[in-house]
């Protein structure tokens, strides 16, 4: 895997590389409606790490809620120290397993987002819940990230743009970049009629004010 991008051609070939790679990922077996478990599409997992990596951000990078572990063993690919925690014993359990079939060394934890405490200021890369289950459930892993890390990749649902400013702002924070998807969602929970569905997305980079 390439550790520097030089050209577009380079960044194409770095996220198709990374693309590849991801799908091998084994998702939820068993995932929980309550916790809002979706596997992140892989296309967007590799953009996001991708641009990371452009930006200069891949050193030590924290995932909050990795699941099964896409995002935390993608900036592994990418020569971070990378770790990553969730609540759910189970989806740490696959995610280590992921990490072991890739051959990544990642540091997986089982831990609520709330009691996590970091020493070293991180890159945070993460998919929160969004908060259809329960409205605010993005608000603590964003609340985390903004205290542990010097620059936060987050993705949320269309029309956040206006919530992540403001707390990223009362956190001395501004929103570098927004980036806006369609991305398709696999069927998942068996009130899902429908193999695939589209839902639209904001991903959001925000660094902290010096």
């Amino acid at each position: 895997m390439a550790y520097w991008i030089h050209s577009h051609r380079e960044e194409r070939r770095l996220k198709r590389e990374l693309e590849i790679t991801l799908e091998k990922l084994e998702g939820f077996k068993n995932p929980k409606i309550k916790l809002e478990q979706y596997v992140t599409p892989t296309k967007l997992a590799a953009f996001i790490l991708t641009q990371a990596k452009i930006f200069e951000d891949i050193d030590i990078v924290v995932d909050l809620g990795c699941g099964t572990g896409i995002l935390a063993i993608g900036a592994a690919l990418l020569g971070g120290d990378s770790l990553g925690i969730d609540v759910d014993h189970e989806a740490v359990s696959i995610a280590k397993k992921n990490a072991e079939k890739i051959g990544v060394n990642v540091d997986f934890f089982v831990c609520d987002v709330k009691d996590f405490c970091c020493k070293k200021e991180v890159t945070t890369i993460m998919n929160p819940p969004f908060g259809i289950q329960k409205r605010g459930a993005d608000r603590p892993f964003l609340k985390k990230a903004l205290e542990i890390s010097k620059v936060v990749y987050s993705i949320h649902s269309a029309g956040s743009e206006e919530f992540v400013k403001k707390v990223a702002s009362e956190r001395s924070f501004k929103v570098t970049n927004v980036w806006k998807f369609k991305i398709p969602l696999k069927r998942t929970y068996s009130f899902h009629e429908k193999e695939f569905k589209e839902i639209a997305v904001e991903v959001f980079r925000l660094a902290k004010l010096k």
